[in-house]
């Protein structure tokens, strides 16, 4: 049964110790002078305008978030939707209540105005 996952390890450990070289071949070559340009935010040779530790809108993380969440429906019903044949009435039932669920959620989130942009 290990033997089966031979590869798959190998290929985990190689990706790693990859990545860690080029950390550490990075950090040994790379130039070491700091100073007081370097920690300052840089933007196209345009000199900042404000601080860089700006706030955001939350409904920007709203829209994200519902982005995800139906993105997530997505990945789920496309799989479905290949084999729903097999599935038979149960399949149809369950993914029936997984898309309840969303609508459901999706009019809770309007009817509170949360997809409002003023």
């Amino acid at each position: 049964m290990l033997h089966d996952y031979g590869p798959l390890a190998l290929y985990a450990l190689l990706a790693v110790l990859t990545g860690a070289g080029a950390i550490i071949a990075s950090s040994l070559i790379g130039p070491k002078r700091k100073g007081k340009g370097k920690s300052e935010p840089y933007e196209c040779g345009v000199p900042l305008l404000d601080s860089a530790q700006g706030r955001f809108n939350v409904r920007y993380y709203l829209v994200a978030l519902f982005f995800i969440l139906f993105d997530i429906e997505t990945v789920f019903l496309i799989p479905w939707a290949l084999i729903h044949k097999s599935l038979g009435v149960a399949g149809l039932v369950e993914m029936g209540i997984f898309v309840g669920v969303l609508a459901a959620g999706l009019a809770y989130v309007w009817k509170r105005g949360a997809l409002e942009w003023d």
